[in-house]
């Protein structure tokens, strides 16, 4: 399949080395045009001066207003500032400036628009509403210069979803409870090395503008899916919100901590939308650039957020890159999880793909919430995928095969035993590639390969924005008994982790975690979203197993191959009844010292048999049990899998 890319408006087709070579050359355009790297690189401090840039493209003026405080108060500086070329506004300040704050406010069609940060902030006061002024380098915590991103290929990516707050406010033992700083402490790193996950992607975590961070002692909880300033860390995670430096130097420090432990970082983006338009910074700045209009001159809402971001638009394209790869590089994050990635263009995203570091992981949701006023063949939707290399999609086809569509949440699926969802199966255990035993006809919603790669595939069955498994399993089976529960969440979570896309849970679910039933938590509150530690010694059998798949995958290439052309080769599916999937990693598949593996999925409330060659086999997951030792070992030619049950056997 050929790899296509569009450069300067021209569909072409493009291999790797020449896609790179157009991509630099058109960076050097710009470049040559006066479009650096660093186009919105709005305030540099030294100790003699600070010099404030912004872009305004249409403005008549722009006033600078410098503060004492980061809220409250009058200015108590007052600065015209100098148009340069291409819209963009300069202003040079004397002085030690360290501690201040800051705000522009634009002149267009004869009125102050109001006053904003600015499109690029690097910090802010209490609830971002002013710029600060400080020192990044004076921001980093010991040992930052010699910590970067770990570097995992895709395949070797098992990704853990988890928001901040969640994770470690109901911990009884943390010390910064609800905090950055909570992933820094022994038992949160004990917690993730033990499950064995190497990576942890965290809910938004730049500033966002639902939580009062002034009133930190009132009952709040947000998701943070309504940006306000898009390249600050959010107030609230830290201990103090006041003084811009403290959640800079306490989101350092939580990386360091992570990549200490071997566990990437990846930020959950959020530029298809802004928490408003009136309000936004882009608004107050650029009004009318940063935003599609559809055919009526409306600001579109393709986001279901009461607006959609034009990432075609040079402004917006400019600004997504550049924010990438200040979070790469200022904050040294492994990858990025765009929200509603659908929005954006193809080509914008290509760009930014290749702006960043090859080990930089990006996925994103490969739809929208509404229709966008863009063409949807040029949109990065899942689709598409195939059409960005190195990006990879959510896995919707086997999530809805396994437990049932996201738009029903009583339906079920393939684990209350329901036919019809195997084929939907199989594409998600192949990454969503083409394979010659997947019947893509057949599939639920994708009726062609959509993955070029299996690594361009994440797999799963719950995230973050919707019922958890075993709310989504009481609430599609009526009456459902623990014992049951427990058989049928394991069940699903064998096939996320012996897919050869990549792993995707959402935290808690090692612990049987549930939210009361509540389908959209974004703003419920800590009784609804905390987890439940309190079931680690309720439900220990769940830990080990999860530890157990997750520990197989690492220590067995087949399960990772990483490749479609060794999918292909490597992985089989056998003939099975309904209610069964079956699959064997064949030939020491990637060079695994296991010959052959075969792996069935058992969603039937009866035993069931599959044929296999005859040969010796040793089990290392059976009853709802993992060991890589080997728990039997038998010479047969019919493998016999219990009820509502996985059975991983090897030769």
């Amino acid at each position: 399949m050929g790899e296509f890319g569009i450069m300067f408006g021209s569909p072409i087709l493009l291999n790797t080395n020449m896609r790179r070579y157009l991509i630099l050359t058109f960076m050097a355009v710009m470049v040559a045009l006066g479009m650096s790297a660093e186009k919105y690189n709005e305030m540099t401090y030294t100790k003699r001066s600070t010099t404030f840039t912004l872009v305004a493209e249409k403005a008549q003026a722009v006033q600078l207003n410098i503060y004492a405080e980061g809220t409250g108060g009058k200015a108590i500086k007052t600065v015209a500032m100098q148009k340069g070329a291409k819209g963009t506004w300069k202003a040079v300040v004397k002085g030690d400036l360290k501690g201040r704050f800051y705000t522009f406010n634009v002149k267009q069609g004869g009125k102050m628009l109001g006053e904003t940060p600015g499109l690029f902030a690097k910090a802010v006061g209490v609830n971002g509403k002013r710029g600060a002024v400080i020192d990044m380098a004076a921001t980093n915590p010991e040992g930052w210069d010699n910590d970067k991103a770990l570097g995992y290929a895709p395949q070797d990516i098992i990704v853990y979803e988890s928001h901040n707050r969640d994770f470690s406010v109901s911990r009884k033992d943390a010390r910064y409870p609800g905090k950055f700083m909570a992933l820094t402490e022994p038992w949160a790193i004990e917690h993730l090395k033990s499950l064995g996950v190497t990576a942890i992607h965290l809910l938004p975590s730049f500033d966002y503008a639902s939580v009062d961070e002034e009133h930190l002692e009132r009952a709040q909880f947000n998701w943070g899916y309504d940006p306000l300033n898009y390249n600050v860390p959010e107030g609230s995670y830290a201990t103090d919100p006041f003084k811009p430096e403290v959640r800079v130097n306490e989101f350092k420090q939580m990386v360091k901590a992570l990549h200490d432990a071997g566990i990437a970082v990846i930020l959950d983006v959020v530029y298809n939308h802004t928490m408003d338009i009136d309000h936004s910074n882009f608004q107050l700045t650029n009004p009318g650039a940063f935003y599609r209009k559809n055919a009526e001159g409306k600001y579109n809402d393709g986001s279901g957020c009461g607006n959609e971001t034009a990432s075609e638009h040079p402004l917006m394209r400019q600004y997504m890159i550049e924010s990438f790869n200040y979070w790469a590089k200022e904050y040294h994050l492994d990858g990025f999880r765009v929200d509603l990635m659908g929005i954006h263009d193809i080509e914008t995203m290509n760009l930014i793909r290749q702006s960043l570091p090859k080990n930089v992981i990006i996925y994103g949701e490969g739809w929208s919430a509404g229709t966008c006023a863009y063409p949807a063949e040029k949109l990065a939707m899942k689709a598409n995928t195939y059409q960005m290399p190195g990006i990879a999609a959510f896995c919707d086809d086997m999530r809805d095969a396994i437990r049932g569509p996201f738009s029903d949440d009583r339906e079920s699926a393939f684990l209350a035993g329901k036919a019809g969802h195997q084929e939907s199966i199989k594409a998600g255990i192949v990454g969503c590639i083409e394979h010659p035993q997947v019947d893509y006809s057949k599939v639920n919603y994708s009726k062609k390969p959509w993955a070029a790669e299996p690594t361009q595939m994440m797999a799963y069955v719950s995230c973050h924005d919707d019922m958890c498994l075993v709310d989504r399993l009481k609430t599609s089976m009526p009456g459902i008994k623990t014992d049951e529960l427990i058989r049928l969440d394991l069940l699903a979570q064998t096939a996320v982790f012996t897919s050869q896309g990549v792993p995707f849970m959402l935290s808690g679910e090692e612990m049987l975690r549930d939210k009361k039933g509540v389908h959209n938590s974004y703003n419920s509150p800590d009784s609804i979203n905390q987890l439940p530690w309190d079931n680690m010694k309720k439900y220990p059998q769940v830990f080990a197993y999860y530890q157990g798949l997750i520990a197989l995958r690492k220590a067995h290439p087949a399960f990772r191959l990483g490749n479609a052309e060794l999918v292909r080769k490597h992985v089989e599916f056998l003939p099975v009844e309904e209610g069964l999937v079956a699959f064997r990693l064949k030939d020491n598949a990637g060079g695994d010292a296991w010959k052959d593996i075969v792996v069935v999925l058992n969603a039937n409330k009866y035993a069931a048999f599959v044929d296999v060659p005859e040969d010796t086999y040793t089990s290392v997951v059976a009853g709802g049990k993992v060991n890589l030792e080997g728990l039997r070992t038998t010479t047969t030619s019919r493998l016999e899998v219990p009820a509502q049950s996985a059975l991983i056997v090897h030769n």
